[in-house]
């Protein structure tokens, strides 16, 4: 009896042994993970104080630009429609200049109404780089937010799409989560996009907003007729859980935020807008 004391005595310590040495390990990784996290998160703070610092952002009104393009609905839209009163915000003019020099990948300043979006916005030959650098382009779990590899901003696409992660923290797209709120969505000014690039500067109307399980199908940028476009649009205006009332034809472009949702990857938070207004910075 004393032996078989024994050797369960030895077994149960060898466990316990075992268990310590596990939970050592997850609070040792924990503590490494917690401190990148923190890490990462002060070097997005110095960064974007840094930008903040070297570059101006400016309300442009329409009589100050001659330039300015109004998109004009083809669907019949009555002349109170709150789309008028969109048409009559001030455009967003961010000099980039800057902003290249500290960063040759920088390709537009992108600011989202009620939200903390108020970045730069980067572009390389992949969607991958940038899931993992910062805007100084150092190794970085918030990454940095940056333009489908397929989209040229010298002209508008169909589908023009910016991704970024969903930081606790609210940085990057991490605020898009505030759309979410009903208290987001009541105020009717919060439903605008602005965006300033190289060659334009404009602003976007809202028309869909939801979360689904990871899927790439709102993300195509080529259409092979006006048909196909607007049956896309359908499908995205159709997935809302507002109902934005917004018409939009075949002939728009539109404008897609994709970022995590509930901090899950297999789970998307997407923001569609399209195109209502810009300006051509081209003298």
């Amino acid at each position: 009896m004393k032996k078989k004391t024994k050797k369960k005595h030895i077994i149960f310590t060898i466990i316990l042994i075992i268990i310590i040495v596990i939970l050592l390990t997850l609070i040792g990784i924990s503590s490494i993970n917690i401190y990148n996290w923190h890490k990462d998160n002060k070097d997005i703070e110095e960064i974007t104080e840094t930008i903040n610092k070297n570059v101006e952002i400016n309300d442009i009104k329409d009589s100050d630009n001659q330039n300015i393009t109004i998109i004009k609905p083809e669907t019949n839209t009555t002349n109170t429609s709150i789309y008028w009163t969109y048409t009559k915000m001030d455009l967003m003019d961010v000099n980039l200049d800057e902003l290249k020099k500290m960063n040759k990948d920088t390709v537009g300043w992108l600011s989202v109404s009620g939200t903390n979006v108020n970045y730069p916005f980067v572009q390389t030959s992949d969607n991958d780089y940038y899931m993992k650098h910062s805007f100084n382009k150092t190794k970085n779990s918030a990454g940095w937010i940056f333009l489908d590899y397929r989209n040229n901003l010298d002209i508008f696409d169909k589908n023009t799409i910016i991704y970024g992660h969903s930081r606790i923290d609210k940085t990057m797209f991490g605020s898009l989560k505030n759309t979410l709120n009903k208290s987001w969505y009541n105020n009717k000014e919060n439903h605008i996009i602005k965006m300033s690039t190289d060659k334009y500067d404009s602003l976007w109307q809202i028309f869909s907003i939801y979360h689904l399980p990871n899927t790439n199908d709102y993300l195509q940028t080529v259409f092979n007729s006006g048909e196909e476009f607007k049956n896309f649009t359908s499908m995205l205006q159709n997935r809302s859980i507002y109902k934005f009332e917004t018409a939009i034809d075949e002939e728009d472009r539109i404008l897609t935020l994709s970022t995590c949702h509930n901090n899950t990857p297999k789970e998307k938070l997407v923001i569609h807008a399209k195109l209502i207004k810009y300006s051509s910075k081209e003298k």
